[in-house]
C-alpha cells in the first residue's frame, strides 16, 4: 500500500510540474477586473447608466477608426463617408464587453469579432445583437483571452483595445499579442487614460467618487499608461504610432471631444510593421 502510495504521489508531482511548465509565463486576464466587470454586465446597455460615457464616447471612436483605416489607405478616400465603408474589413474588438462598441462597426459593413474574458458580458452582447437581425453574418463574440485567440493563428485587418488596456495585466504582453493578431500594415487603436496627477483628479477622484460617473473602484490609477509608455511598448511589437489625440467629456452634455490635452483620456493609432525588423548582430572588439 505504502508503495502505491508513493506510485501515486510521483504521478501527481509530474503531472503538476508539467502543468506548471506549460502554464503562460503571462496573463492579459485581472481576476479582479474580470470579477468587477461581470457584476456589471447587465448595466451595458442602460444608456444613462454607469457605462452612459461609452455610449456617447462613440461618436468619437467610429470615426476615429475608420478615418485612421482610410489615412492608412486600408479603405478607399471614396468609401470613406459611405454607410458600409468598412465593408469586408476584419475587426477584433478586445474587451468587448456588451457590444457597446462593437455592434456600430458591424453596422457600417465590418466584419466583427467582439472579444472578452467575461462570459456575462459576452452572453448580455450576443443577446443585445439579437436585436438587429442585420448584424448576424458580420458580427461574433469569442468567450476568451488574447492568449487562446493568438494561438489560433488568425490576424485581423485592425485590432481595437478601447477602455481596456487599463484593466488588464501585464500591458506589454497584452500590446505584443495584438500586434500578433494584426496584418503587416494593419492597425491597432487605443484609447485609454493617461498616468497623471490630472488623471488621478479628473479620473478617479472626481470621475468615480464625485460626480459618481463610474462605480468608485472601477479604475487603478497605477494601471494607467502614458502615450509615451504605450507608444514604446508598440514599438517594441513591430508598430509603429501614427496619431495621439486627446479626448475630454462634457458630463452637462454627455459629449466628448478631440483636444490637444492627454492629461487624462487620449486616442492612439499605430500600424503594424510590413516586415519585422531584424537586429543587427552585434559587433565584437
Amino acid at each position: 500500500m505504502h508503495a502505491s502510495r508513493t506510485s501515486k504521489t510521483r504521478k501527481w508531482a509530474s503531472s503538476t510540474l508539467r502543468n506548471f511548465s506549460t502554464a503562460p509565463k503571462f496573463s492579459s486576464v485581472d481576476p479582479e477586473e474580470l470579477k468587477k466587470f461581470s457584476n456589471l454586465s447587465g448595466l451595458w446597455w442602460d444608456e444613462g447608466g454607469e457605462f452612459k460615457p461609452l455610449h456617447s464616447m462613440n461618436a468619437l471612436r467610429i470615426p476615429f477608426i475608420r478615418n485612421g483605416l482610410v489615412n492608412s489607405r486600408v479603405v478607399s478616400t471614396k468609401k470613406a463617408n459611405t454607410p458600409s465603408s468598412l465593408e469586408g474589413l476584419n475587426i477584433l474588438d478586445v474587451g468587448c464587453g456588451g457590444g457597446i462598441l462593437a455592434e456600430p462597426l458591424a453596422r457600417i459593413g465590418a466584419n466583427v469579432v467582439g472579444l472578452d474574458a467575461s462570459e456575462e458580458a459576452v452572453q448580455v452582447a450576443e443577446q443585445h445583437a439579437k436585436l438587429d437581425t442585420t448584424l448576424s453574418d458580420r458580427l461574433k463574440y469569442r468567450h476568451g483571452t488574447l492568449e487562446e485567440l493568438a494561438e489560433e493563428g488568425q490576424v485581423y485587418d485592425a485590432v481595437v483595445m478601447s477602455e481596456v488596456l487599463e484593466h488588464m495585466n501585464n500591458p506589454k504582453h497584452c500590446l505584443q499579442l495584438a500586434s500578433n493578431l494584426v496584418k503587416p500594415g494593419g492597425s491597432i487603436f487605443l484609447t485609454t487614460l493617461n498616468r497623471s496627477c490630472v488623471s488621478w483628479l479628473g479620473g478617479i477622484i472626481a470621475a468615480e467618487y464625485l460626480l459618481r460617473l463610474v462605480p468608485p473602484g472601477t479604475h487603478d490609477w497605477n494601471k494607467f499608461l502614458s502615450p509615451l509608455e504605450v507608444e514604446n511598448m508598440l514599438s517594441d511589437s513591430d508598430c509603429t504610432t501614427r496619431s495621439i489625440h486627446g479626448m475630454s467629456y462634457n458630463i452637462l452634455t454627455n459629449s466628448w471631444h478631440w483636444s490637444s490635452n492627454v492629461s487624462i483620456n487620449y486616442a492612439l493609432h499605430a500600424l503594424k510593421l510590413s516586415e519585422q525588423r531584424v537586429e543587427e548582430p552585434k559587433q565584437t572588439e
